[in-house]
């Protein structure tokens, strides 16, 4: 009878970022599917782990919005992790989700956006909050994505941003009732409640409300 030897598993290796600054290709080439960081300035920037508030609703605007654009082939729906790279002189991002429209879809490569998106969504957390409002906002403002929502599950609070012809982020109106109409996504009325939820609502009730289904 032969002997059992046990073995212990080698260990995996950790892709670590190089000390130094590195190109955007550079980054690319280094990051994996798995990879939760942005590239800023040639520096690799973790994110943190997301609370299970944060996922719930980024899976549900994700669902929700594929779902939407691809009924009316408007174009694709992306989520984190995967990279926006602005513009040539800005950062490249890892949006909560993005909406790339059809006559832009030119712009969607293997890994990565080369390019702003139509829409971009940033779910606010404790530690983003500085970000998503600061960098985050002027540089899709001046790489020209065209809206821009920033929404805090926290405070219970939406702000939806369309970039007006002077190439600047205006605060759009929501209507007494509570509901937002994009610009992007033509057609879509989002309740603003909906967001704030516990539990969120189910897929088939929005769809139903919107009747798609």
């Amino acid at each position: 009878m032969a002997q059992e030897i046990k073995t212990e598993p080698l260990p995996v290796p950790v892709s670590s970022p190089p000390s130094a600054k590195m190109t955007y290709e550079e980054f690319l080439a280094w990051a994996d599917e798995d990879t939760w960081a942005e590239w800023v300035d040639g520096e690799v920037i973790y994110m943190s782990p997301v609370s299970d508030l944060h996922q719930d609703l980024a899976d549900f605007l994700t669902a929700l919005l594929r779902f939407f654009t691809e009924t009316y082939q408007l174009g694709v729906i992306r989520s984190a992790p995967f990279q926006m790279k602005i513009g040539p002189k800005l950062s490249g991002r890892e949006p909560d989700v993005l909406f790339i429209s059809s006559e832009h879809l030119d712009r969607l490569k293997k890994t990565f956006l080369d390019g702003p998106a139509d829409l971009v969504i940033e779910i606010v957390s404790p530690e983003s909050r500085a970000r998503d409002r600061g960098d985050k906002f002027y540089e899709y403002e001046q790489g020209g994505v065209r809206e821009y929502w920033l929404l805090d599950p926290l405070r219970k609070q939406a702000e939806f941003y369309q970039l007006g012809e002077d190439g600047i982020y205006h605060l759009a109106t929501i209507t007494q009732d509570g509901i937002y109409r994009s610009v992007v996504l033509k057609g879509l009325e989002m309740k603003v409640d909906w967001l704030w939820q516990e539990p969120l609502p189910s897929l088939l009730s929005v769809l139903k409300e919107w009747r798609l289904v």
